[in-house]
Order: C-alpha cells, then structure tokens, then sequence
C-alpha cells in the first residue's frame, strides 16, 4: 500500500473514495449540495462502530463515494472502538472498486489518542486487513483481491507535521509487515534456511547508504566449529543444511551499542524423533515467523532509517527426524560451555535460541530481544490476543509494553521466577530441555534465562499470536507492530 498526506477543504478532494463519518459525510453533502442524495442513500446505516456504508456520488463530483463509518453518538470513541471502525472500512474496500482513497482522520475523535496516534493505528489497521498473499496461486479466488493500492491520510494544516510523520512510519511498518507475512506464508519447501538468507541479504541491497546495512551468514559447519551443540543438535537430522543469519544495520555512531533482535526460524518442525501428530502439522511452517517478525522489523528500520544502531540474528534450520537426527536423552554442549540433556526433540526452538543468545554477547548490545513461536502452553494461557512477555530487566519489558499498547499491538508480562528453574534439573547435565508439563511457557523462558544473564533481555513468546488456524489462516506478522514502534520510542 502507498500512504501519502492531504490537506484542503474535504469537499474540493479528487479521489475513488472519501472515508468519513456520518457527521462529516454530512458536511461534505451539504457542500457538494447533495444533502437530500446522502439522506436518501443512507436511509439504512446504523450509525455505530464496527458498521460501515459506501455510497456512490453523482459522476460530476470530484469525490466518487464516501465511504461512511459508524462511530455512535459519543463524542469520542474507545480505542477498542475506533479499531473496529477503521476494521470496518477496511472489510468495506477489500471489496470496493477503488484504486485510491482518503481517509479523513480529523473526523475520528478517540479517548487518549492525538493526531499523531490516530493515523498510527488507523494505518497498522488498515496494513493488516489488506493484505493478501497469493505468490502460489495460479486460480482467480471467487472473491478477487483489494483493488486499492493508495490511501492518503487527511489532516487540517495545523496537524499536518504530526500526520506526514504517522504516514512516514505507517509506510515503513507496511513494507515491513508485508515482508514478515511474506515470508511466514511461504511454502516450507520454498521457504528453507537458504531461502531466509537470501531474503535477508537483499536487505542491504536496497539500503542506502549501501554501508548502512551488512549481512553476514554463517553456515552450518561453521556453527558447528563455533561450539554451538544445541543449534547443531536441531539442524544435523535435516538434508538442508540450517543457518545463522545476521544483518548489521549501523543508523547512529559507532560507539552506540546496539539493539539486537533473535528470531527462531525453524522453517518446518516436524518435532523430530519426538514426531508431532499429523494433524494440522503444515502449520508448523509458520514456525519460523518469530524470524520473520524480526526481519519485518529490521526492513521496517531500514525504510525508515532510525538513527539507532541493530543488529537482527536469525537462527534458522528445520527440525526433521533421520538417522543422523538427535535422540531424546542426548547431552549437548552449548556456545556458553553449559550442558543440556535433550529429553524431548520436538522442544528446539530454544536450542537453537540459548546458542544464539551467547552469541550476541559480542555485540555488548543495550537489549537483546527474541521472539519465537516457542511453545503451545503460550498458547494456552493467552491464546491468539497477547502474546507472551517474559525478561529480565524491568524497564525493558515496560518499554515493549508500553509499545504494543499504542500501536494495539499487545503483550502479557509473565514471570521468570527462579521456583521455576527446579523443573529444568537433570541427572546427567548441567539442565534438561523440558520441564514436565506445568506452565510449559515459564519453563521454557527460564530455560532461556540461563543464556542471558550478560544483558537486559526480553523474550516474546508468539506461538499464538504470530500466525492464524482456520479459515484465516496465515501469517500475521505479529509483533512487527510492536517492535517497531519500540525501536521508534528508542530512536
């Protein structure tokens, strides 16, 4: 989607659609003097959020249709109204035959939100409700795609500094948000290890300065000669070889230390020897979309050239059962010299993690942040609408916190207590890999904890929010939104 701004008077625009309010339809109405045609027209509209109407204008007006959104009588909406106002409008175009549009932000008055925040949201919205991926489909869907490719963000002169830089970083998230469902959507016999770094290496293709942003990527025996046992562990029983991925993007001096961000990127979970059950197993491509979120969001940086230094790593790799796979009851030596008895193969996620965590001690960075679908006790306890929040340092977590609620994008902080490290103690190394079947998700990022002791660190766990089952099902891109805003309130 291409975002723009506008200002001037509403009536005097020229475009497909203008999105607005029954209040300022109204107002437009009167101008164009079609009070009676909006009447007549919308007889019908409930004027409430989570409705919308769109209303074809007489072909000599300069505006084609107005696109109504039902608000209700209160003067300013709930931000849980307004998101299913701007949802409404969105369900209303994908179905439209409109090319571009204009939303009329002035209209929308919601409790807590400035100008700024309002076309933030609106536009996350929006960039999430349009997308559609149809890379494998050779067929036309009985419901053709969205037709519009543009939406200009309209604002009075007063505001018009705030709403240029909404668009400017609703611009950014979009191209990063379509790259990280991209990727997250593909085939897992297209969308390997390999397939991720050359993803990843046209980052720096299109970066400008071209010095700003370098890849590297280090393959799979060189992983091994590092020392890191646990990601060698997940990768060895797969015929495609598994990666680390690192993208270097330099947005501030030198001397600043870096933000990192660590993606888990299983490009398909099979479970390994610990096979999972066949149903809904092609799910498990979408368990690398903790990579792709951290990759959206590093192009998303990139776009928007955040004068902050980051440094994006990838651990990538399938998880595949064969006669050179890892065994349940394996012990592994870890980048950090710590041991760990593999006890359950389908639970890799936080091997290849811990390793990469060590890793990005080099880099002395400020926060280290990973994100990976990593466990379906998350799942259980928050389902679909937060995801997972978990860290060492508070600050850190009221900071991405703090994030995911203005761009609507949200977390739930659980504990890292150290009751629950018991459950991680094995009779033959220094940890086990799985902790029995309670709170499944703490376990999980106590044990990732254990790698993360040099820096302040937060680890989302996105297993329920990061993709969609049933009808919908696909990628989300989440938590681009959150990560980037993040980024933004650091820079």
């Amino acid at each position: 989607m291409k975002y723009s701004t506008k200002s001037g008077k509403l009536e005097d625009l020229r475009t497909d659609c203008l999105i607005v309010t029954m209040h300022a339809a109204r107002s437009v109405a009167r101008a164009l003097e079609l009070d009676d045609y909006l009447a007549a027209s919308s007889h019908d509209f409930v004027d409430k959020a989570g409705r919308a109407q769109l209303i074809t204008l007489p072909k000599a007006t300069s505006i084609r249709r107005l696109l109504v959104v039902g608000v209700g009588d209160d003067a300013e909406l709930s931000p849980a109204d307004y998101r299913k106002a701007i949802a409404a409008a969105a369900t209303a175009l994908k179905s439209a035959p409109v090319r571009d549009s204009v939303l009329a932000i002035d209209a929308f008055k919601v409790a807590g939100y400035d100008g700024y925040q309002k076309a933030r949201v609106a536009l996350a919205s929006l960039t999430a409700q349009l997308y559609r991926f149809a890379a494998s489909k050779q067929q036309q869907d009985e419901t053709p795609p969205a037709q519009i490719a543009q939406l200009a963000v309209h604002s009075t002169a007063r505001g018009h500094g705030a709403t240029s830089s909404a668009v400017r970083h609703a611009q950014a998230l979009d191209t990063g948000m379509a790259f990280a469902r991209d990727l997250g959507n593909q085939p897992p016999n297209v969308c390997n290890p390999s397939y991720l770094a050359a993803e990843a290496r046209k980052l720096a293709r299109g970066a400008s300065p071209k010095n700003r942003v370098r890849v590297k990527v280090i393959d799979e025996r060189e992983i091994e000669k590092l020392g890191m046992g646990a990601f060698t562990s997940v990768t060895q029983g797969s015929a495609t070889p598994g990666k680390l991925i690192i993208v270097e993007y330099r947005g501030a001096a030198a001397k600043m230390p870096p933000i990192a961000l660590i993606g888990k990127g299983i490009t398909f979970d099979t479970g390994g020897i610990s096979l999972k059950p066949p149903a809904a197993m092609d799910e498990m491509k979408f368990d690398m979309c903790g990579a792709a979120a951290v990759l959206g969001t590093t192009k998303a940086v990139i776009d928007a050239k955040l004068p902050i230094n980051l440094v994006t790593l990838v651990a990538a790799a399938e998880n595949m059962p064969s006669g050179r796979a890892s065994r349940p009851g394996d012990v592994v030596t870890t980048l950090s010299g710590q041991t760990v008895e593999i006890l359950n193969t389908d639970a890799e996620g936080r091997l290849v993690l811990c390793d990469t965590l060590t890793y990005a001690e080099r880099y002395r960075p400020k926060a280290v942040i990973d994100v990976a679908t990593l466990t379906g006790a998350c799942v259980v306890a928050l389902g679909a609408h937060a995801s997972g929040l978990f860290a060492n340092d508070d600050a850190l977590a009221a900071s991405l916190l703090s994030a995911g609620e203005f761009i609507w994008d949200r977390a739930w902080q659980m504990p890292v207590w150290d009751d629950y490290q018991q459950n991680l103690k094995s009779n033959f190394a220094d940890m086990a890999n799985v902790g029995g079947s309670d709170a499944g998700a703490v376990v999980a990022a106590c044990f990732l904890s254990r790698f993360a002791k040099q820096f302040a660190w937060a680890h989302l766990d996105v297993a329920g929010s990061a993709y969609a089952s049933g009808a919908a099902k696909g990628s989300t891109g989440r938590p681009v939104p959150m990560l980037f805003q993040y980024l933004l309130n650091q820079a």
